[in-house]
């Protein structure tokens, strides 16, 4: 029993930490077990699993390395939050959480030598320090399609580089491989509800931690602060931001009654003058927004015309340049989901929105900006109009129009 022994050891020690006490809810959510038939660890999103044969070449303070590791993988809801991305691109998706997760341990590890250490096979690269999965498995991406590019150009396995390669012996971003296994199953299996109430229990425990962090003195890092946070309603947002742009004094009626009421048999007045404008809405279509986030933004703004009922509505396609335009009115406001048809697929580059509207000299009443998040670094914004940029990823968006909020998970 000497390996379940470590292992109540370490669990015993992450939660007495000051730097990991924040996980001690996490560590006691689901079961965790030694057995034998396990090549490293891994968890199904709740359970954790530690093989023994590998648990014995490990240090203590690599053990407890690799119990945090399988406790962040739950605590950061990876199985659960990014189900696409891992049947996507399953080796990509885990290198990437494996980045995220050792990142946290190495800066507890540079404080606490003989409390944890990562063991030699964990993966670490001290650029992604404090970057997001969903931006690590960007540019671990990105590096793969570029060493695809490399093979298509002649690239030379036996010695590392093509004819005008500088970047000998790099890495092949499919020679990666995670410190443990990942057990997708039971996330797959799970219904939208069963996953929305293990996001609940993740974030109860990981609240309850805190608050033994906090008396311990301990920090919380920036990648579970951010689950921490307050949760923006997008779509309320949206709709308040074109409210706030109607024209004209709005004034209840009992003349027409409230048509999102009705159908609920709530009569209830309606306002007067519930109209603005043209509304621009600036799709990026870079690559990193697919159908289903198209479709649901199309369907707000469905909702928004019925609230508003905007003159026109000219739907901008964007990357790094404008690709063309779409105009609607309120006769196919209904049908705007089949109608878009977007172009684009480049890269990404926002200021070329503002240098289009502007051109073509566009009397918008209000702008909504629709992207990931990763645009160029010195964003030039000249429209006057009040703007809006939902962000899908990028949490941490700054530009220079007056609101930007974010839509991510």
């Amino acid at each position: 029993m000497e390996q379940e022994t470590r292992l109540k050891k370490a669990h015993i020690a992450l939660m007495k930490h000051k730097d990991t006490a924040l996980y001690s809810g996490v560590v006691l959510m689901g079961t965790s077990k030694v057995i034998d038939n396990c090549p490293t660890a891994y968890t199904d999103g709740v359970n954790k699993r530690y093989g023994r044969k590998f648990m014995e070449g490990l240090s203590d303070p690599e053990l407890t390395a690799l119990v945090l590791h399988e406790n962040l993988h739950v605590a950061l809801n990876h199985m659960g939050r990014f189900k696409q991305k891992f049947e996507e691109n399953p080796q990509l998706m885990n290198v990437a959480a494996d980045y995220v997760v050792n990142d946290i341990i190495v800066s507890i590890s540079n404080n606490d030598s003989n409390f944890i250490k990562l063991p030699e096979c964990g993966l670490y690269e001290a650029k992604y320090h404090n970057w997001s999965v969903n931006e690590v498995y960007k540019d671990l991406k990105k590096q793969q399609e570029e060493q695809q590019e490399q093979v298509s150009q002649g690239y030379d396995s036996s010695t590392g580089k093509t004819g005008d390669d500088d970047d000998a012996g790099q890495t092949n971003v499919n020679d990666l491989k995670p410190l443990d296994e990942h057990d997708f199953g039971q996330a797959k299996e799970m219904s939208p509800q069963e996953l929305k109430e293990l996001s609940g229990k993740i974030d109860d425990a990981l609240r309850e931690g805190q608050i033994l962090a906090g008396k311990l003195g301990g920090k919380t890092p920036r990648s579970i602060d951010e689950l921490l946070k307050p949760k923006v309603d997008w779509k309320a947002e949206l709709r308040e931001f074109i409210s706030s742009s109607v024209k004209g004094n709005d004034e209840y009626t009992w003349r027409k009654f409230n048509k999102r009421l009705i159908a609920n048999d709530i009569y209830m007045p309606s306002m007067e003058n519930e109209s603005i404008g043209e509304l621009v809405v600036a799709i990026d279509t870079s690559g990193s927004i697919g159908t289903k986030e198209l479709t649901e933004f199309a369907t707000e703004l469905v909702a928004i015309c019925d609230t508003v009922t905007p003159e026109k509505i000219r739907v901008i396609w964007w990357d790094y340049d404008v690709h063309g335009e779409q105009s609607f009115n309120v006769e196919n406001y209904s049908n705007i989901a089949k109608l878009l048809k977007p172009k684009g697929g480049g890269g990404t580059r926002l200021s070329c929105v503002s240098d289009y509207i502007v051109k073509e000299n566009i009397n918008a009443e209000a702008v909504v900006v629709f992207t990931d998040g990763y645009l160029e670094c010195d964003v030039r914004w000249e429209v006057t109009a009040p703007t809006l940029v939902l962000s899908t990823e990028n949490r941490h968006l700054k530009l220079p129009v007056q609101r930007v909020i974010s839509c991510s998970e």
